[in-house]
């Protein structure tokens, strides 16, 4: 018997097979036509049994996505559905009402919910629903699910969860209705339930699937509880095909798409509550990473079906990779979600750090696909992952490679950022690199400091420079870059590479202050860590938020943020450093005179890298043909590091 083979096994939804078990809950993408059908059918050739459409609105007035409203719709899901039946994946459609979900940018006429409450994803306070206009929603529903039917596509998805229209109803926070669709949980039901029985009436049981997603839990105080969604399921089992449960609401918007931060399979503790209820098929997602956490999860009966949607991201060919035994060989998710929800979520568009095809399938092939004609002898200086990318990718291609580590280790910055707490899944992607690396038996020379001397030896074809930075020792602040901050040599003050222990010995002494001068996650490892010594944090920022300029933070700084708030951690926005002293710091906002006092007995401050670009500097003055990628731009990005290593590996 296989590793795998409870995972293979066939799952009967309604009428529908799905070929194993491995499958792909609704995510937005933004794409359209040729892109989005390449983004399926790369999952489809990669060996998942089952993917679902993004949500999209069933109704014109709020015309979000597909237009499932009209029959305009119905030759892209043909498509879709040819390009990705040839490979044996069934696929889906999720259908709703955003509600009160969007903000007015997204063009939606009239704000829709239960009740005049708002969302705080949208900040409109919406209409109340009429009766005349439920009616006109609920077969707008049937309507779309009829489309999708035609289009010949398997199934629809029904979205009740992640505080959008029908979950607004279920929510005994959100529904404060007086007539028959509010009050008891019956009467807050009523909306799901005629919106199931038009849906069935409208597509019939013979060989198209009708799945309801609910809220396991959706973190709005005084919503829904995993109680209150079990008794919702049981509800509505009768009627569908299968059982969705997600986590979440925009409350809480980091435990929709759970980070590295959030436990592994951080919702089945609520799925446990509810899965009882249910006599079908069940779907779940959350952190599930893995096909060793899939499997367990299928084998205990916790579920029938797992969603692995960003590790399906990350590598598409998963299920194939497992299929022939080289499960060493799949592209972990390091679940940062810089790549995914928060680019998505930031308006520029999906992506992932790892994988620098995702949402460029009809652009890019998975694995380069063009071998060299023409050899060259490379040199890559510099093992971080920007290197290590273009050493595989060029390596895949047929170059001859030969990769120069200045330490004992392959990995770069983000073995530092690994060591953080709450931070190691990241560091899976590093091993990984390195894992391929031997695969490929690309020659590596670790503890190898490169001067142009030995380039000049090696007499390389290219040289491709992937030296990183190191942190500045002049006292900088982007607020005040004139003068350095006074104070800043004293023996106190350190800087982040000191605290992950690869640079002066910290002496830890309460209370401590970080300031963060690039309003990444740098500064928030520092502050866990400092907080794991057992010393008070203030954390102070030249922007208004913590992760400020990462994608999104709502998604990828939530669940730190709740985790440093909830310790001996206080955050002050908006500041710059005046003067360092022995003890104290003086802190103040530019452009005013407003000056604050902090007790401080260890100072970190985290600020912009200076860029080893002197080898590259002096190689081509030298004559060689050099390339840079990674952090040595001056970028400071896991993604962008990854996706010119990938790139540059393609090219040369």
């Amino acid at each position: 018997m296989g590793q795998y083979d409870r995972l293979f096994e066939p799952v009967r939804v309604g009428g529908v097979t799905i070929k194993n078990r491995i499958v792909r809950a609704p995510h937005g993408t933004q794409l359209q036509g040729e892109d989005l059908i390449a983004y399926h059918e790369a999952r489809a050739k990669g060996g998942v049994g089952m993917s679902t459409v993004q949500a999209t609105s069933v109704y014109a007035g709020a015309p979000l996505g597909i237009p499932l409203f009209s029959d305009s719709c119905m030759p892209l899901l043909e498509a879709l559905g040819k390009r990705v039946h040839r490979h044996g994946m069934k696929m889906f459609h999720q259908i709703y009402h955003p509600g009160a979900g969007y903000p007015e940018a997204a063009g939606i006429a009239e704000h829709w919910s239960a009740s005049e409450v708002p969302n705080p994803m949208a900040n409109v306070m919406p209409f109340a629903i009429t009766k005349t206009q439920i009616d006109d929603l609920v077969e707008s529903f049937a309507a779309a699910a009829r489309r999708v039917r035609d289009s010949g596509l398997d199934g629809v998805d029904i979205h009740a969860s992640s505080g959008y229209l029908i979950h607004e109803f279920l929510s005994p926070a959100l529904n404060k209705r007086e007539d028959e669709y509010g009050g008891s949980e019956q009467n807050r039901l009523r909306l799901l339930l005629e919106i199931i029985h038009a849906v069935r009436d409208a597509v019939g049981r013979d060989g198209f699937a009708v799945g309801v997603r609910l809220p396991n839990e959706d973190y709005v105080p005084g919503g829904i509880t995993a109680q209150l969604s079990r008794n919702i399921a049981a509800a509505v089992d009768p009627l569908v095909d299968y059982v969705s449960l997600h986590m979440g609401a925009y409350w809480r918007f980091h435990k929709l798409i759970a980070p590295s931060d959030d436990p592994l399979g951080v919702e089945m503790t609520a799925n446990a509550v509810i899965k009882p209820a249910i006599t079908k098929p069940t779907m779940v997602t959350g952190r599930i990473m893995t096909l060793d956490h899939a499997k367990h999860i299928v084998e205990s009966g916790e579920a029938d079906m797992v969603s692995m949607v960003r590790a399906l991201i990350a590598d598409p060919e998963l299920v194939n990779k497992a299929r022939r035994g080289d499960e060493a060989r799949i592209r972990p998710c390091i679940g940062s979600n810089m790549g995914c929800v928060g680019r998505l979520m930031s308006g520029l568009g999906l992506s992932c750090v790892v994988n620098v095809a995702a949402a460029m399938e009809s652009k890019l092939s998975q694995e380069p696909e063009n071998p060299t004609e023409h050899p060259k002898r490379i040199l890559v200086v510099g093992g971080g992952p920007a290197g290590m990318e273009f050493a595989r990718t060029a390596a895949m291609r047929g170059h001859r490679v030969q990769l120069h580590e200045a330490t004992k280790k392959l990995g770069g910055q983000v073995n530092m950022a690994a060591s953080a707490p709450h931070r190691g899944d990241i560091g899976a992607i590093t091993a990984w690199l390195a894992d391929e690396l031997e695969y490929l038996q690309v020659e590596v020379k670790l503890n190898s400091l490169v001067d142009a001397a030995l380039v000049k030896s090696l007499a390389p074809d290219d040289v491709v420079i992937a030296t990183g930075t190191t942190p500045r020792s002049d006292g900088f602040q982007l607020s005040a870059p004139a003068e350095p901050v006074p104070g800043f040599g004293l023996p106190h003050v350190y800087n982040s590479w000191d605290v992950f222990g690869h640079g002066r010995s910290v002496e830890v002494r309460g209370p401590a202050l970080v300031f963060d001068d690039t309003g990444s996650f740098e500064a928030i490892s520092v502050a866990d860590v400092l907080l794991d010594k057992g010393v008070r944090v203030t954390f102070v920022s030249r922007l208004n938020a913590l992760g400020e300029n990462l994608p999104y933070p709502p998604v990828t700084v939530g669940a730190a943020r709740e985790r440093l708030m909830s310790g001996n951690f206080d955050f002050i926005g908006g500041h710059y450093l005046r003067t360092i002293r022995e003890g104290e710091v003086d802190i103040g906002v530019l452009f005013t005179d407003r000056c604050r006092t902090i007790a401080a007995n260890t100072v970190v401050m985290v600020g912009f890298n200076e860029p080893n670009r002197g080898l590259a500097t002096e190689l081509r003055d030298a004559g060689f043909e050099v390339h840079l990628i990674g952090d040595v731009l001056g970028r400071s990005n896991m993604r962008s590091a990854i996706h010119a290593g990938a790139l540059l590996g393609r090219a040369l």
